[in-house]
């Protein structure tokens, strides 16, 4: 591929990163789309039935709030509290029941202890450190010519490609457990399981795009590196 002249060639490394990013983003905007608009046939709202499936597996201590924004669900292991966006909350749709489901599998995960999840979490504040001064250290680094400044905002910004790669079997492992409890709990018919996974599968793309553009950052980040060397 011919470079246009004066444009570093490493930018090049980022373009698959970016098709991806914004391939999972349409596809998560489409998903939820359709099926923020298809209603459960229980008629359960996402919050209802992320207690339910919180009390079956014996977490009423978990409690649940509605947080605004869209797409802002989470679940807070240190306060235990899971959190849903408005339209998730309190609506009786097969989106809002998958993502509630998903949120609630972030909590059955943080009560069995489950591993990555504990790595995840410890990983929290090293990764918010590195991304907010990782890139302002290597730019100084760069603008000085030092060398060991640019590696160490590499460090910290390795800090960050680790997050979200312990990040990924979390993410699929909640929509795992989520898809088994809709199921098994029969708040989703024979037919809505597949169109609530459709959803799930959607976000966790999400996930794998954000990794997947941090590795070849860090690539493109080493390649700049050596060449000042």
């Amino acid at each position: 591929m011919i470079v246009p002249y004066g444009l570093d060639p490493t930018i090049l490394l980022l373009i698959p990163a970016m098709i991806l990013s914004i391939y999972a983003q349409s596809k998560i905007k489409s998903a939820y789309n359709i099926y923020s608009r298809e209603g459960l046939k229980s008629g359960m709202t996402g919050a209802e039935v992320a207690r339910m499936v919180l009390d079956r597996s014996g977490l009423q201590d978990v409690s649940i709030e509605r947080v605004a924004g869209n797409l802002t669900d989470h679940y807070d292991p240190r306060k235990k509290v899971l959190r849903l966006s408005s339209d998730v909350y309190g609506r009786p749709t097969i989106a809002s029941a998958g993502v509630a489901a998903h949120e609630a599998g972030h909590a059955i995960q943080d009560q069995v202890d489950y591993g990555p999840l504990k790595l995840r979490s410890f990983m929290v504040p090293f990764a918010s450190f590195g991304s907010r001064f990782s890139m302002i250290i290597i730019i100084i680094g760069l603008i000085f010519g030092f060398t060991g400044m640019i590696s160490l905002g590499i460090v910290l910004f390795s800090l960050v490609v680790l997050f979200q790669l312990f990040t990924l079997p979390v993410e699929f492992n909640a929509s795992s457990r989520a898809l088994a409890v809709l199921g098994e709990y029969q708040i989703l018919t024979a037919d809505e399981v597949p169109k609530a996974k459709k959803v799930l599968d959607a976000a966790a793309l999400t996930y794998v795009a954000a990794a997947f553009s941090s590795i070849m950052t860090l690539v493109r980040l080493l390649i700049i590196r050596d060449r000042r060397r």
